[in-house]
């Protein structure tokens, strides 16, 4: 029992804190309690304990948060006049009571959606401090209090309320493109990362042939290193761009087709052939992946007879890429690995609904028929 009271001390506290402040206002006619009103006495007594204690029990989170700890003090100040006012000047729709139940209203709203309410805060407290104006010309400038209600009470309450839809429609506007960006920046992260999973191992198999020509002396060496330093450079900076050329795409391939050449000891036979009517950009990377997938799962897994034979073309804003290559037919349950699930999931993202990729495999054929619309 001990250790539930000092757990809930705060709320003990609160309540003497109430019940002292509630006796010297009462003394001091600063409020009204009607003794009939035992239903309405007790919810407000309730309500205003909890707010005198809920700060207490939460003093160290306050104290870790000055912050939202100054700004729920402000409004709770804001909320004790409030009533004050309301209850010792008896008042009906007293002015001063409703530019500090605006004045609430604000604040609650900056304290829950601060963002959103600094983002927009000209135009909120500019309208509502036309409403108020408004409020306190008809409020005042009334014959009487019955005038005032049969002919301006309705309009003006009604124009409190008027701004709240237009602001939840601009809130939901605005969660609609935040989160509209954050989609964006997420598949942008996610190409970047698909680009980087370009398999490396690549370089690392250029370097090592590099490596035994310069150790033979070989004339080929100066002409590995020219066509590995184009194609890393190409890899690591014209990788970064959202599109280049395809002309660039077509002399990467050339130089990747020309290094494998060289570093395979067996006769393969690779063509490709180009014919780009239409200079237009595509994504960067996209074909060697394919082209990888064919030497990879083809090329290298056959003693001989070897082949990959590869078009581009691009005409009237279509790309048009073709790529078939033989393989061993021991290997036609193989998965189709990282490489091609890269490739869709790219295409997905930078071409949507304005690509079509077709995969066509026999006993010992591989064949991807990739068509982008630019359009």
């Amino acid at each position: 029992m001990m250790a539930f009271l000092k757990k809930y001390s705060g709320f003990l506290i609160g309540l003497a804190i109430l019940l002292v402040l509630t006796q010297i206002l009462s003394s001091l006619k600063l409020i009204l309690i009607d003794p009939d009103e035992w239903l309405t006495n007790t919810l407000f007594f309730v309500f205003w304990w909890l707010v005198f204690s809920f700060p207490i029990y939460k003093y160290k989170y306050i104290l870790q948060h000055k912050l939202v700890a100054y700004k729920v003090l402000g409004l709770s100040v804001c909320l004790i006049l409030m009533v004050v006012i309301d209850s010792y000047f008896n008042i009906p729709d007293n002015p001063g009571t409703i530019f500090l139940l605006v004045t609430l209203w604000l604040g609650l709203f900056y304290l829950f959606i601060p963002k959103f309410f600094t983002k927009y805060q000209r135009y909120i407290i500019g309208a509502y401090a036309i409403i108020l104006v408004y409020f306190f010309y008809v409020r005042l400038s009334a014959i009487s209090f019955e005038d005032y209600v049969s002919n301006d009470k309705e309009t003006a309450f009604a124009l409190f309320f008027l701004p709240i839809p237009f602001l939840i429609l601009v809130w939901v506007y605005d969660q609609w493109k935040w989160l509209k960006t954050l989609k964006a920046d997420k598949s942008k992260a996610e190409l970047e990362l698909l680009k980087t999973q370009i398999n490396p191992h690549f370089f690392f198999n250029t370097l090592n042939n590099l490596y035994s020509l310069t150790v033979k002396h070989s004339d080929k060496a100066p002409e590995v290193i020219l066509k590995l330093s184009d194609m890393m450079r190409y890899t690591i900076y014209e990788g970064k761009k959202e599109f280049v050329p395809l002309r660039e795409e077509v002399t990467y391939l050339e130089n990747y087709i020309e290094l494998h050449k060289i570093r395979y000891q067996k006769k393969v036979n690779i063509e490709f052939s180009h014919s780009i009517e239409q200079e237009v950009k595509v994504a960067p990377l996209l074909f060697i992946i394919l082209l990888e997938n064919a030497l990879k799962h083809g090329v290298e897994s056959l003693a001989d007879s070897a082949y990959v034979r590869m078009d581009l073309s691009s005409s009237n804003n279509n790309i048009h890429f073709k790529i078939e290559n033989n393989y061993e037919p021991m290997e036609i349950n193989e998965a189709e690995g990282i490489g091609l699930e890269n490739l869709k999931r790219r295409l997905e993202l930078i071409y949507p609904k304005t690509h079509e990729l077709n995969i066509h495999k026999t006993a010992s054929t591989f064949a991807v028929d990739l068509k982008i619309s630019l359009q």
